[in-house]
């Protein structure tokens, strides 16, 4: 094993040229894909926190009784996918009113009465907070007695959930294809040290070496080269995502959200290098595989 770690970074040593340009460019497709990977995980994080915040607002009409409040308030509450239920009175729906938009409340001045209709702030349990769960139980809501009208963002939560999905295709294909040239860059810079060395290596087999001793180092190699361009990878990542956020217009703050873009979890981190330890294992094993059966 010694001996075939050593091969390895010899090998690396005196390929300096390839050994870089095959760095490099490994890091450079890892990197766009990372950057999809990113976007994925940070906007999955966003939804997530929109779906925790989600509230739909049930509006009561003006003329209902305050028994039947009290009734519909215990129907909606007792609803097995309403995980809280706060009710808004019309005065108080006033008083946040003028809270919120104190610019605006001299609007309200001039109307004599209170125009704002009491309702029932309602948080959905988990199991519901899908766009179509939530459209089939506010659908259910509004044909109760007392109901007005039901609201919720309901556009806002379907765009960014087909948003992440359409992300999550394009993540795969994007991974597939830039994974692709990853093993296809590898595995030249490997036939390159296998045909730089073909003498030497025609030499080994003739005095007994099996094809396993002599493929291991330069696997070994490959696998070195992949782990070294997705750090490399990770780094660049790390070093963008910091310098955005250093723009004023960063992504959390364009979306109004306050939850920033974050970097990798350790445990991605340790995949992405895992995933290029992978692909270079891969290229090496195509080349070496090509090179034996042409015999170098």
């Amino acid at each position: 094993m010694l001996y075939w770690v050593q091969e390895a970074f010899a090998n690396i040593r005196l390929n300096r040229t390839t050994t870089v340009i095959a760095v490099a460019t490994t890091a450079f497709t890892l990197a766009c894909f990372g950057v999809f990977l990113l976007l994925y995980l940070n906007l999955k994080e966003m939804a997530d926190s929109l779906h925790e915040d989600f509230q739909v607002v049930v509006y009561l009409s003006d003329d209902v009784a305050a028994q039947d409040i009290s009734k519909l308030r215990q129907t909606v509450k007792e609803d097995p996918g309403v995980e809280s239920l706060t009710y808004v009175s019309k005065e108080q729906a006033l008083m946040d009113f003028r809270e919120q938009f104190p610019a605006e409340s001299h609007l309200l001045d001039g109307l004599g009465e209170n125009p704002l209709p009491a309702s029932f702030e309602v948080t959905l349990a988990p199991s519901l907070r899908s766009p179509p769960s939530v459209t089939r139980w506010a659908e259910r809501l509004r044909g109760l007695p007392g109901v007005a009208e039901v609201r919720y963002s309901r556009e806002w939560v379907e765009n960014l959930t087909t948003m992440i999905g359409y992300l999550e295709l394009a993540g795969f294909a994007v991974g597939a294809v830039l994974a692709a040239a990853s093993v296809t860059i590898i595995a030249s810079t490997i036939r390159l040290t296998l045909y730089a060395r073909r003498e030497e290596i025609q030499i080994m087999r003739l005095i007994g070496a099996t094809p396993a001793f002599i493929t291991i180092p330069y696997v070994l190699e490959g696998a070195v080269l992949g782990a070294i361009g997705s750090l490399l990878s990770l780094a660049i990542l790390k070093g963008g995502l910091e310098f955005m956020k250093l723009q004023p217009g960063a992504p959390g703050q364009v979306l109004g959200l306050e939850t920033g873009f974050h970097f990798f979890p350790v445990q991605v981190s340790l995949l992405m290098v895992l995933v290029g330890l992978v692909l270079g294992c891969a290229g090496s094993l195509i080349s070496v595989l090509d090179m034996g059966r042409a015999r170098v």
